[in-house]
């Protein structure tokens, strides 16, 4: 529909690659960003963009590179000086990908992600702002308190049960971002379940 109306499309996959199976030519964007450090466990700082063939000659770089030719996105790519680590480690992370099978991960993901959050669905006083249908989600859920502000309910499981999460208060959305990968125990989930439900009767 943009494109009819002659509206180039930027696409914020962050949590696509390495999260679930994507095609991103099939998608018909102009452009697509993601972050690697999510779901493919890189260190921070490294990402991806996509840029649609007819569309690399009007994209400036944001530091001049030895490739003159227009049309090749390798002139985007100059950053100047990068850890190297940080490269190598994405290769790494795209060979363990290719290994378990991006499928078999997302089984993975959705699994973990439906272990925990079914505990918590009938919980009083605990909201979970996922979608119970397993195909309108994958490994990310989002859970609250509604009695209390999503920020300190991550600053809570943070300081008293040493788990990290994200809390998110916008588009309606009020709750810790859960996002376990595929080494994240049942276990630790079960740790995660015990902590919202104290909080919870505490609140």
């Amino acid at each position: 529909m943009a494109h009819k109306y002659g509206v180039e499309v930027l696409v914020d996959g962050a949590h696509c690659i390495g999260h679930f199976k994507v095609d991103i030519e099939t998608l018909h964007c102009d452009y697509y960003g993601s972050s690697l450090h999510k779901w493919l466990s890189v260190p921070l700082g490294s990402g991806m963009l996509h840029v649609a063939k007819d569309k690399i000659t009007k994209i400036w770089p944001l530091f001049t590179d030895w490739e003159n030719d227009s049309d090749l996105i390798q002139r985007l790519n100059h950053t100047g000086t990068l850890p190297v680590h940080t490269d190598l480690a994405v290769n790494d992370a795209l060979d363990y990908i290719e290994m378990i099978g991006i499928e078999r991960k997302q089984k993975r993901l959705q699994f973990l992600q439906k272990y925990w959050s079914d505990k918590l669905r009938n919980v009083p006083n605990i909201t979970v702002n996922t979608p119970v249908e397993i195909q309108r989600s994958c490994g990310i859920a989002n859970v609250g308190i509604p009695s209390m502000d999503a920020k300190d309910l991550a600053a809570q499981l943070l300081s008293e049960f040493r788990i990290f999460t994200v809390g998110v208060d916008y588009a309606n959305v009020k709750g810790c971002r859960i996002t376990p990968n595929v080494y994240t125990t049942t276990d630790e989930l079960d740790s995660f379940v015990m902590a919202m439900k104290t909080i919870a009767k505490r609140s």
